[in-house]
Formats: C-alpha cells, structure tokens, sequence
C-alpha cells in the first residue's frame, strides 16, 4: 500500500514563509545588542584566520596564543587609524578661533542675505536663533548624558568584538564540528565546501574594502593638497573611511568636507573640494569598486540596495555594513543546495547571466 504525499496549498506556504520571515526578522531586531558585536567578530575573524594559521603553524605557537596575537594586531592596526585621525582633529580644535571667526562671517553674510531676499530683519532672525538656543541649554543636561551613554555603551560594543573575535578564532574547528554534526555526516562535503567558500568570499571582500578605502583615502589626499586645502589629510581620510559605507557615505563625507573646508577657506574652495569628493567617488565607483570589490561579492545592485534599507531599519550603521557579506553568505548557501538554487540566482542576477552566456560563447 503507497501512501501519497500531501502538499498543503501554495496560500498555507506563502503564510508560513511569510510567518517565518516576520518572525526571524524580529529576532533579528530584538538581538541586536548580542548579534550585531558577534557578527562583526564573525568577519574579522575569518579576516584573521590567515594570521592566526600562520602563527600556528610556522611558529609552533598553541591556538589560544595565536588568536590572542591575532587580535591584538588587529587592535594595534584599528588604534593606528584612530590616532592618525585624532592628531589631524587635534590641530583642527588648535584653529578653533580662527574657524569661530570664518562661522560668524559666513553667518552674518547668510543673514544679510536673508534680509535682502525675504525681508526678514537680523533682528527678528537673531531672536529667533536666541529662542532655540536656549531650548537646546535648557535640554543641555540630557544631551550630556546622552552623548555620555553612547560613547560608553561604543565603546563596550568595541570589547565585545574583540571577545567574539578571539573566541571565533579559537573555537573554530568546534564551530565546525557542531555545523557537520547537526546537517549529518552525510552532508559533510557540503557544509565543508560552504564553510570554505564563505571564508574566502568574505575575506576577499574585507580586503578588497580595506584596500579600496586606502586608494580612495590616498588619491583625495593628493587631489586636496592640490587644491590647496587647509586639513588636506583629515578630509582625504574622512572620504577613505566613510566610503566604506554604502551609498550614505559619500554623502556623509562630502557634507563633512565641504563644512571643515567652508569655516577654514572660502566658498571657491568649497566648490572645488564638493566637485573633487564627488570625482573620486565616480571613478571609484564605476572602475575602483568593480576591479577590487565587484568581482569579489557577486550580487546585483537591486538586491544589494535592498539589502542595505532592510539593514538600516534593523541595525542602523553597522546593519548597513553588515548586510552586504551578509547577503553574500546566503548566495552560497542557496548556490548550493538544489531547493534553493532560484533564490541564489536571484541574488546573483545579471551575474549569473553573464556567466551562463560566456560559457555558451566558449563551447560554441
């Protein structure tokens, strides 16, 4: 006697996809102050995993050493960053008064045309700007309490990347081990060949990022020395680091450039620096991106915009960041299990195509 299989309509199974998803996606929101710290050491460990091999290997050092140092290169490279970035902020607050005094002009000037254009008296405007700055006095204390509270709660994130980091590194082959023991050992090729693809995927796409963020930092220093531009290097790395950022960060960086470039030169300069920012972030992304990154996260521009809101609305910053390899992991999933392969095609896209179609052009 055969017994038929019973397959519920597609209605039930595009509820419960959709109840999966919702649910997920919440989880996903209310874990984020575990997840997202252990995501971040997720990828710099895969970063590190050359090194702390290395270590292992030709030095003969024990795993839990070779992590340890791995992590504090790691440490030692960001802090590096950090101080290059602190020494130009420090010399920009020693020209404090000078950029109090180029602000006020460039007030003064905005309210004359203000007066001349809307017929709206410095008086008027300057009680106006009285009114609010004493709500925004009044609320100074929780705002001091605030910027407190995040700072801490920054730099707490940043600890528990550096735990989740060594902790990946050192636990890694038990994580292994676990992924093999839980699909069965039948599909041990397969997670063995994810596992593999997903450490080299994302460690290509990290370096490509960190190399392109060095060319991007060292050309718009170069072009901004040029130009003659008082804090060239501050704004050259301000527009290497924030490129990093999808889509909002050339905004953020040309925002910040054309501001320190405004209260320390004159609106020519500013033009100048705002049309060089977005030079460099049209070569970069048109020819730099594609030849460092592109071809590293092989993922269509739709599903990586999308990818990037869902992100943003979950996590903030770094979901923004981290929705990218994110992504990039689930392709290979999906890439190779037979079920899932539509929504691996899916991700890829005009990849995919591109790639069926150079294969057919070689055979014929």
């Amino acid at each position: 006697m055969t017994t038929k299989k019973l397959i519920a309509p597609f209605y039930e199974r595009l509820s419960l996809v959709l109840i999966g998803i919702l649910s997920l996606g919440y989880l996903i929101y209310a874990g984020k102050e575990v997840l997202d710290p252990m995501m971040f050491g997720f990828l710099f460990a895969i970063l590190l995993l050359p090194v702390s091999s290395f270590f292992e290997r030709k030095l003969r050092m024990p795993r839990s050493m070779a992590s340890f140092l791995s992590v504090i290169l790691m440490v030692l490279f960001i802090t590096g960053i950090v101080y290059l970035v602190g020494t130009q902020l420090s010399q920009l607050s020693n020209d404090w008064p000078l950029l109090q005094k180029q602000l006020a002009s460039a007030v003064d000037k905005i309210q004359a045309f203000i007066r001349d254009k809307f017929h709206y008296s410095r008086t008027k405007q300057t009680n106006y700007l009285r009114d609010n700055t004493k709500d925004l006095v009044a609320s100074g204390a929780d705002i001091l309490t605030s910027t407190f509270g995040a700072v801490s709660s920054l730099l707490l994130f940043y600890v528990f990347i550096i735990i989740f980091t060594f902790f990946v590194l050192f636990y890694r082959r038990l994580l292994i081990r676990f992924l093999v023991w839980v699909f069965g050992h039948d599909n041990e090729a397969l997670v063995f060949d994810i596992a593999e693809n997903v450490q080299k995927i994302i460690r290509q796409y990290i370096s490509g990022l960190l190399i392109e963020m060095l060319i991007v930092s060292i050309v718009a220093c170069v072009v901004f020395e040029l130009l003659g531009v008082h804090y060239a290097i501050l704004l050259g790395i301000i527009t290497g680091l924030f490129n990093i950022i999808p889509y909002i960060g050339i905004f953020s960086a040309l925002l910040l450039s054309s501001l320190i470039t405004f209260a320390t030169g004159d609106a020519t300069n500013t033009l100048f620096v705002a049309i060089s920012v977005l030079g460099i972030h049209i070569v970069d992304s048109n020819f730099l991106l594609p030849a460092v990154v592109g071809k590293k996260v092989q993922l269509n521009a739709l599903i990586t915009f999308i990818g990037i809101v869902i992100g943003e609305m979950l996590w903030g910053l770094s979901g923004m960041f981290l929705s990218i390899p994110t992504i990039a992991i689930l392709k290979i999933i999906f890439d190779r299990i037979e079920s899932l392969k539509p929504w691996g095609f899916l991700l890829g896209g005009e990849y995919e195509y591109k790639k069926s179609a150079e294969k057919a052009m070689k055979t014929e």
